[in-house]
C-alpha cells in the first residue's frame, strides 16, 4: 500500500496589545499573561505538536501530519481559549491572541513557509485583531 504524503502547517500567534499590558501593569504581570497563555496553548494542542515562543509574545506551533483545515480548525479553539479565559487583570483587561494559519507548500522552502505564516498573522492584526487567517 502506497504511504500517504503527510502534511504540516503551522500557527504562528501573537498575543494582541501586549506591550500595553506590560506598559499599564508592568513587566510582573505580563509575565504571567505570557505563562497562562502558553500553558492554555500547551493543554489545546495535540501531542506531538511542537509549540515554541518565537519571539517576545509570539509564539509558533508546527503540527505534523495536518492538513490546513485541521490546523485552522485549533487555530479557532486557541483563540476562543485565550479569550475566553479570566486573567484576573484589573479592570476586566481582555487578553486576545492574532493567528496566521499556513500549511507547508511542496517545493516550498522553510522562510518561505514561515513568511507566509508571517503575512497571515499581520493580516489578522489588519482585520481588527482577535482572529485567525489562513491562506486560500
Amino acid at each position: 500500500m502506497a504511504r500517504r504524503p503527510r502534511s504540516l502547517s503551522g500557527i504562528l500567534i501573537d498575543i494582541d496589545y501586549f506591550k500595553l499590558i506590560n506598559d499599564e501593569f508592568g513587566h510582573l504581570i505580563g509575565d504571567d499573561v505570557l505563562r497562562k497563555v502558553a500553558d492554555i496553548l500547551r493543554h489545546t494542542v495535540r501531542t506531538g505538536d511542537t509549540l515554541a515562543r518565537w519571539g517576545g509574545e509570539e509564539f509558533i506551533i508546527l503540527l505534523d501530519d495536518c492538513p490546513r483545515v485541521m490546523a485552522l480548525e485549533l487555530a479557532e479553539r486557541l483563540r476562543l481559549a485565550v479569550a475566553n479565559y479570566d486573567f484576573a487583570l484589573p479592570r476586566h483587561t481582555l487578553v486576545t491572541m492574532s493567528l496566521g494559519v499556513v500549511e507547508l507548500q511542496a517545493g516550498e522552502t522553510e522562510t518561505e513557509f514561515f513568511q507566509r505564516a508571517d503575512l497571515l498573522l499581520y493580516a489578522a492584526k489588519s482585520a481588527g485583531r482577535n482572529c485567525v487567517m489562513a491562506d486560500a
